[in-house]
């Protein structure tokens, strides 16, 4: 099988590149400035996209023509790389008849909901969030037969950028907070890569949600990585993002018992993985 990471040389594409090469088979994978030096970077063949360029996503898709595509390209502050870059990949993937799964994300809701299924309607309340929402929207149109896979805050292995803050916070590096009014439910960047290389393989469609099992602050989830890490979690300034005014959803927790049930891959909460 010949897999195709878009934005394979972001964090959770370092993880999905390194273990499509494990399953064997063909890997391919891009990059926006360059990719990356950790192995096995010789056992795949790295491209430069500008995912935002539509002509030149849809001739790299065709050269490749890959039997399957996970994009997991994105930039928070930017819509065309988010949205129009999705859509972009969304037609290449539907003209070259790849297997399509894109990574969209929990910041498509307003947190006003107790919890959100695969059934529930994107209503985000932020620029980065309605970017989501809107390439959730180009792909389907685009690839009915594509996968939407949602997914929430990504840790594990130390490189994240939860994980770094923690790291700059503890060490009076940087200011900042972590927020107690914050609840996310954080994955594992392996468990994630692999239930969505699973999803390649598998005949599904539609929305899936690929989260942890356990809500949990921001907050505590920093005093977690701290004890795993052996830093001083008394170091870690806590707020609320409520009474600082900070734009974004407060309480997201993705449901993701539908799609887990149809996946032997098990997507633990960070109460167990960072035990």
């Amino acid at each position: 099988m010949h897999v195709l990471v878009v934005g394979g040389s972001g964090f959770l594409g370092r993880e999905l590149v390194g273990q499509a090469v494990e399953a064997g088979g063909r890997v391919s994978a891009t990059f926006h400035t360059a990719p990356t030096r950790q192995p096995p970077q010789q056992l795949v063949e790295w491209r430069p996209l500008d995912v935002t360029d539509r002509q030149q996503v849809a001739d790299l898709i065709a050269d490749l023509r890959p039997d399957a595509i996970v994009n997991a390209a994105y930039r928070q502050s930017d819509w065309a790389t988010t949205a129009e870059g999705a859509m972009h990949v969304a037609a290449a993937a539907a003209s070259t008849g790849s297997r399509l799964v894109h990574v969209s994300s929990d910041a498509i809701f307003s947190g006003r909901a107790q919890s959100y299924d695969e059934t529930a309607r994107p209503d985000p309340v932020h620029a980065y969030g309605a970017a989501k929402a809107a390439a959730e929207v180009a792909v389907t149109g685009l690839d009915p037969s594509a996968v939407i896979a949602r997914t929430s805050l990504i840790v594990g292995g130390g490189g994240s950028p939860t994980e770094l803050l923690v790291h700059q916070l503890a060490a009076g590096t940087r200011p900042g907070m972590l927020f107690t009014d914050d609840i996310r439910c954080a994955v594992h960047v392996r468990d994630l890569a692999a239930a969505l290389l699973e999803l390649t393989r598998s005949a599904a469609t539609g929305v899936h949600h690929l989260a942890g099992a356990d809500p949990i602050s921001r907050h505590e989830l920093g005093v977690l990585i701290a004890r795993r890490d052996g830093l001083d979690e008394s170091a870690l300034p806590a707020g609320s993002r409520a009474e600082a005014g900070v734009p974004g959803p407060l309480d997201v927790r993705l449901d993701s018992t539908a799609t887990q049930a149809g996946l032997t891959t098990r997507l633990r909460g960070a109460r167990t993985f960072l035990a």
